[in-house]
């Protein structure tokens, strides 16, 4: 299939999930729309009816769809079975009437895929496949009605300045990389399978049991983040070891931020100090703080016990709160476009060429 883009014109592409499906549907988009449901549709289509009839490639049946003429007539959606032979045989028929395939991206979608009276709903629409969770489709829905009946033109005052520093939706949207890092048995990946809910990451007694970085996504109560396991940091004679060690150093600085995890039973090694500096904006966790009875700690560390899973919760908070996700206030506006960063830097208001 060809590679098409948006300004190509005339276009098809495929608007359900891939696979096989009780339906799928293709949409059409161009002026070639009106004479090819002409050519190869049975029945004349009507705007904004439902339409039933067959679909033909030089008087054999595809399919039996029913297709949906958009009101400017430019666009049309041919509701399918969702057989992946008959998908194939619309799309390769669409392309021999001059339509460009569009394999699609995964956000934001182009405009000729969405069905939106305004520039707000299309930037809404056109982001939404990045909502991964629950939380980021109820935030990022609501902005139509944060938006909506606010006064158009320049903000007033610091308005501007605090949707910019924002950043809840943005983070919601794109899922931040979190790098977990400390000295070899610290409970790194025991503590990386806590906030996954399951094993990820193989964990032993013995020092350098990971020996590579595990980069997978896990759902913090409604913020999906990349969690980054890495080996733990020492001096290794072992050549493997050393390797996995440095790539993980490639993934700290990666990282948008960093889970230092403090063995409770070593605090005083040097080694262990020396990341901290290193680490100075990381969120700080003592594992192990059950095996000794007090510990001399600032109170901004996070005490938790990896094997039970105490202190989790207070980690997976801590982590939604350096990404402005907790506390997080749903009627809040927000921006999650650069033509909307850039019309809040001129003090404009986002929302006003709707």
């Amino acid at each position: 299939m060809k590679l098409a883009s948006e300004g190509e014109g005339n276009l098809a592409a495929v608007l359900t999930p891939p696979g096989v499906g009780a339906i799928a549907v293709v949409r059409l988009h161009g002026p070639r729309v009106a004479q090819f449901l002409k050519s190869c549709f049975s029945r004349p289509v009507v705007a904004g009816r439902c339409v039933h009839g067959e679909l033909r490639d030089d008087g054999n049946i595809i399919d039996d769809p029913v297709i949906v003429l958009g009101a400017d007539g430019q666009s049309a959606d041919v509701n399918l079975h969702g057989g992946t032979w008959i998908v194939q045989t619309c799309l390769q028929l669409a392309q021999r009437h001059g339509f460009a395939v569009v394999e699609i991206p995964s956000a934001p979608l182009p405009s000729f895929m969405l069905d939106a009276g305004g520039e707000l709903e299309r930037e809404i629409l056109a982001y939404l496949p990045l909502a991964t969770t629950e939380l980021a489709v109820r935030v990022l829905l609501a902005q139509s009605l944060a938006w909506e009946g606010h006064q158009q033109g320049h903000l007033q005052g610091d308005e501007a300045e605090r949707i910019l520093a924002d950043r809840a939706l943005h983070w919601l949207l794109h899922p931040p990389r979190v790098a977990i890092v400390g000295i070899p048995n610290a409970g790194k990946s025991t503590l990386a399978n806590q906030l996954f809910g399951q094993p990820r990451s193989i964990t032993a007694d013995l020092p350098g049991t990971t020996r590579d970085w595990v980069g997978e996504t896990a759902n913090l109560d409604g913020l999906a983040v990349v969690l980054v396991d890495t080996p733990g940091i020492r001096v290794s004679e072992d050549p493997i070891e050393t390797e996995a060690i440095g790539r993980a150093h490639d993934q700290l600085r990666l990282a948008d931020a960093i889970v230092l995890v403090m063995d409770a039973t070593r605090l005083g090694e040097r080694s262990q100090q020396v990341l901290a500096e290193r680490f100075p904006d990381a969120i700080r966790v003592i594992n192990k703080s059950d095996a000794v009875d007090s510990l001399s700690v600032d109170d901004a560390a996070i005490r938790t016990v990896a094997t039970t899973g105490q202190g989790v919760d207070a980690l997976r908070s801590a982590i939604r709160r350096r990404f402005q996700c907790e506390p997080i206030d749903m009627n809040a506006r927000r921006c999650w476009t650069e033509r909307q960063r850039s019309m809040l830097r001129a003090g404009q208001h986002p929302m006003s060429k709707i």
